[in-house]
């Protein structure tokens, strides 16, 4: 489905003096813009009359997320605290253009849990359908697509997501299996702490919740996985696996015909993926921190080991472009960190016409200033048109 129009934006545009990140290098130049797409690149230190001069600051391709809890974030901003769902999607949208992301798949849950403290509610047709319809008017800032984190130990999975199609923009299905004892919480210890935490559970109720998970594991989880790879070749979405942590599970995904590895949780699985040839997709967060809050493999690890290609914001959209220039130093190659917020994931969900500074792109730019080692998005652009 296209984009809506763009009515806004500037017939030529040309941002001059700037660091261009390009796939293999940086070069200082200038890119103009025509329309929505990017014209010409020139490598210049020339400023053209009336083009906008960046001062030296980088210029890099929109960054593109996969894997954003943000929106469920707005939607319920505490516990217990539902938002309106207009309102919950304008204020993602502007924040993640603000932090120079112009291309989101956003995160939803299909399959609800419908017991207990731990219940979790069915929302996400009616959240998707709010989405599309913002975006039919042409009033969201940046591209959105829907990723379906399909949660095979539930109750719903089947009839939630039988409710979309192909023409939902469902562009991303990542399996999940949140089981106690498996994944990302083997260690059960911390998955109690996070039920303390969240949703203030005793000890007592905790033990009951995980009793029900794996009843529902057990009776539903195989039928439900396989379900979802079906209902995400229906709707043309690529498909992901989530947490895979032996080199077993690894080689489930691949027989699913997975490419996408969505937050490896050891070495293991990380190299079984490269040896299967799925790309490897971490959390900015594990990046900044140091490392996960699961207790789960470092980031940094993988990324000293050639075992990373892409980088997601998580549950923190100012990461992305952070976790970028952390890598850029730690691999002391910027364009190879940046491709792994742009190019990388955009080609991994079949984007073709954004994610470079090139000719014929999408003009989906962010003009970045580095101070005290840190980027600071000193303007966004997408399809031409300045968001931030």
């Amino acid at each position: 489905m296209p984009e809506p129009g763009n009515a806004d934006v500037a017939q030529e545009l040309c941002l001059a003096n700037a660091q261009l990140v390009l796939p293999d290098r940086i070069a200082r130049g200038r890119v103009t813009l025509h329309g929505e797409t990017i014209a010409e690149v020139e490598e210049t230190a020339a400023v053209p009359a009336g083009a906008l001069d960046c001062g030296g600051d980088y210029l890099i391709p929109g960054l593109v997320e996969l894997h954003t809890d943000n929106l469920e974030r707005h939607i319920q901003p505490r516990p217990g605290v539902d938002w309106p769902v207009a309102p919950a999607i304008l204020a993602h949208d502007g924040e993640l253009a603000a932090t120079g992301i112009t291309t989101v798949f956003d995160a939803l849950r299909v399959g609800s849990v419908l017991f207990g403290k731990g219940r979790h509610e069915r929302y996400a047709r009616g959240t998707a359908s709010e989405l599309l319809r913002l975006r039919d008017r042409g009033i969201l800032k940046i591209s959105h697509f829907l990723h379906l984190r399909a949660e095979v130990c539930s109750n719903t999975l089947t009839e939630e997501m039988e409710e979309f199609g192909p023409a939902d923009r469902v562009g991303l299905v990542s399996l999940m299996d949140h089981t106690p004892g498996q994944r990302q919480f083997r260690d059960v210890t911390t998955f109690a702490n996070y039920l303390r935490g969240k949703r203030s559970m005793t000890d007592a109720e905790i033990d009951t919740h995980f009793r029900k998970l794996k009843d529902l594991r057990a009776r539903f989880g195989d039928r439900h996985e396989a379900m979802a790879v079906k209902e995400a070749a229906r709707y043309g979405a690529v498909l992901a696996s989530h947490d895979d942590t032996t080199a077993e599970h690894v080689a489930r995904s691949s027989d699913h015909g997975i490419r996408l590895a969505e937050f490896p949780t050891t070495v293991e699985a990380a190299e079984a993926c490269r040896d299967k040839g799925i790309a490897i997709m971490m959390g900015a967060p594990n990046i900044i921190r140091g490392g996960s809050h699961s207790g789960n493999v470092s980031a940094m690890e993988l990324a000293g080991m050639d075992l990373l290609d892409i980088v997601s914001s998580d549950y923190v959209p100012a990461a992305l472009l952070l976790s970028a220039f952390r890598l850029g130093a730690f691999w002391d190659d910027l364009p190879r960190a940046i491709r792994t917020v742009s190019e990388a994931p955009a080609r991994a969900t079949g984007l073709t016409d954004r994610g470079r500074i090139e000719p014929g792109q999408r003009a989906d730019l962010v003009r970045v200033h580095e101070t005290d080692r840190s980027p600071v998005v000193m303007g966004s652009w997408s399809r031409g048109r300045r968001i931030a």
